[in-house]
């Protein structure tokens, strides 16, 4: 079985649906076919890195490769 991965917009999509919309964590999880753990885990990575996180798959763009002066 191959892991599936999700968009950036997916998973903010999916973390609004709890903390603007007020859905549950399991019924928004329910709605969109994904785990709620995984769910759980979107929202704590998105309170803690908030615009760093779902930066993509670990590839820089190259304005993340520049040094800053």
């Amino acid at each position: 079985m191959t892991r599936k991965s999700y968009t950036k917009e997916f998973k903010l999509d999916a973390i609004s649906l709890v903390l603007e919309q007020d859905y549950k964590v399991a019924e928004a999880a329910r709605s969109l076919e994904i785990n709620d753990n995984m769910l759980r885990r979107w929202i704590k990575e998105h309170q803690a890195q908030d615009e760093q996180a779902f930066r993509g798959n670990g590839k820089l763009t190259d304005e993340q490769l520049k040094p800053v002066a």
